[in-house]
C-alpha cells in the first residue's frame, strides 16, 4: 500500500515537471511597435479616448522570450516571410501537393546566459484552418541561409537565418509560433503572417 502512494506521488511530480517545461505564456504584443504602425494606431485629437487597441506582432516585430535557465533571454524578430520558398537542390523538393514556406528569423541574445539550442525545433506555423506544421528538413533554399540545426549565441551576439516549413499548397499560413529550448521554453511568441 505504501509503495502505491510513493508511485502515485512520483507520477504526479513527473507530470508537474513536464508541464512546467512547456510554454504556458503566449506573447503577442511586440516589444516596440514599428513607427508606421504606431502612427496609424494613434487616434485623432477629436477621437473618443477609448482604451488603446493592443497590437499583435507581425512580420518585422520583435518579441523578447525567456528560456528555462536563469539569464536566458532572446529577442526574436521575424525579418521576412517567403511564400513559396524554392529549394536550392533539384532532387530535394516538397512532396506532391505541398510547398515550402520560410521565415527569416533574427535571434539576439539580450540575456546573461549563452543560448544553445536547435531553433527549428521550437518553431511551427498554423494556417487559417488551424492546422499546424513543424519545420522541414531541407538542403537549403534560394532566399538565403537557414539557421543551423545547432545554434549557439553568446550574450550580446545574434544569429540570422531561415526556418523552412513544408505545407499543403492550398494552406494560407496565418501565424508563426516560436519558443526557446526546442519549444519547451516558458514563453511562446506568436506573429501574424500577412
Amino acid at each position: 500500500m505504501r509503495t502505491h502512494h510513493i508511485a502515485a506521488a512520483l507520477t504526479a511530480a513527473a507530470a508537474l515537471a513536464l508541464t512546467s517545461c512547456t510554454g504556458t505564456e503566449v506573447k503577442t504584443t511586440p516589444d516596440k511597435p514599428a513607427a508606421s504602425k504606431e502612427a496609424a494606431a494613434k487616434p485623432a485629437d477629436n477621437a473618443p479616448k477609448d482604451t488603446p487597441k493592443k497590437q499583435t506582432a507581425a512580420i518585422g516585430d520583435t518579441l523578447t522570450l525567456k528560456g528555462q535557465s536563469d539569464g536566458e533571454e532572446i529577442a526574436v524578430t521575424i525579418k521576412q516571410w517567403v511564400d513559396p520558398a524554392k529549394s536550392k537542390e533539384e532532387f530535394m523538393q516538397p512532396k506532391d501537393g505541398n510547398k515550402y514556406v520560410a521565415a527569416q528569423i533574427e535571434l539576439s541574445n539580450t540575456g546573461k546566459a549563452a543560448y544553445n539550442d536547435s531553433p527549428s525545433n521550437g518553431a511551427k506555423v498554423a494556417d487559417q484552418a488551424g492546422q499546424q506544421f513543424t519545420a522541414a528538413l531541407t538542403m537549403g533554399i534560394t532566399a538565403g541561409p537557414e539557421l543551423p540545426a545547432s545554434t549557439t549565441i553568446a550574450p550580446g551576439d545574434k544569429a540570422l537565418g531561415y526556418i523552412v516549413f513544408e505545407v499543403p499548397k492550398a494552406s494560407k499560413i496565418a501565424k508563426l509560433h516560436f519558443a526557446l529550448n526546442s519549444g519547451f521554453g516558458p514563453q511562446t511568441g506568436q506573429w501574424n503572417i500577412k
